[in-house]
């Protein structure tokens, strides 16, 4: 596993999966958003509105994906002191907030005309919020440092212990009963939802997953540039010498696929 997290390896892998991801990405969202917003049935209670739910439950899966994501990056950042592992968490991290924060402006849009409120200091809310301040959080403290590998232990921590917060809100609408409505997805006995908008939510979901995958590798290829460019301009003073074996990437792999 260490040997895929070099930086050569990594952009090598990543030129193969590119091309997928953004086919996967645009066939699976063209397809999801047309039988979200055409072909499938409106709620005999909600009306049309149930289908702000196609882009707000997915975002909110991503949200909560992202976040394991960069908490797993953060423990083999803090353990195995990879710098790829750090550059993915700090990647990682701006586009988990911004499916967050999606989640929740879709959940008050759809809010205020169900519940008659836009916002409301329910379990599952609050929880989704302070996920968001999460993410805010571990993008402001990584940057808060002059030195970057304390940024990065800082950060790492704060993603490490963050993370408790990621079953508090899966099962918040199970131990308290609030206004969210339960589960109706990943449940004991199965789903609720009817297939003809099952399908819709699990297709944006994978399309959703797809563009994270794809706006992670580019992140990543820009700072590993970025990184390369640094430290061939301090011709090696400052670096360490272990940081200048990960991350001296040889310029034509760098700039594959850009």
């Amino acid at each position: 596993m260490h040997r895929f997290a070099k930086p050569s390896v990594f952009l090598k892998l990543a030129s193969a999966i590119m091309p997928w991801a953004i086919g996967i990405t645009v066939v699976t969202l063209a397809v999801g958003l047309y039988l979200a917003l055409v072909a499938s049935p409106a709620d005999y209670q909600q009306g049309d509105t149930v289908r702000i739910m196609y882009i707000h439950v997915p975002a909110a899966w991503m949200g909560l994906f992202c976040y394991v994501g960069m908490a797993i990056c953060g423990t083999m950042s803090l353990i195995w002191k990879h710098p790829l592992a750090d550059i993915a968490a700090r990647a990682t991290a701006p586009i988990g907030a911004t499916f967050t924060a999606l989640c929740l402006i879709t959940g008050s849009l759809w809010g205020e005309p169900m519940w008659g409120t836009w916002w409301v200091w329910d379990a599952r809310l609050t929880s989704m919020l302070i996920l968001l301040f999460l993410y805010l959080g571990y993008m402001a403290l990584v940057n808060a440092f002059d030195d970057p590998e304390r940024g990065s232990k800082a950060g790492s921590a704060l993603a490490l212990v963050g993370v408790i917060n990621v079953p508090i809100v899966k099962f918040s609408v199970d131990w308290w009963n609030t206004l969210h409505q339960p589960a109706s997805v990943a449940r004991m006995g199965g789903p609720s939802i009817d297939p003809s908008m099952l399908w819709p939510l699990f297709l944006i979901a994978i399309g959703f997953t797809g563009y994270y995958v794809v706006v992670l590798i580019v992140r990543v290829r820009l700072e590993l540039n970025e990184r390369r460019i640094r430290a061939l301009q301090l011709g090696g003073v400052g670096q360490s010498a272990a940081d200048q074996q990960h991350l001296a990437v040889p310029a034509k792999q760098a700039g594959a696929g850009e």
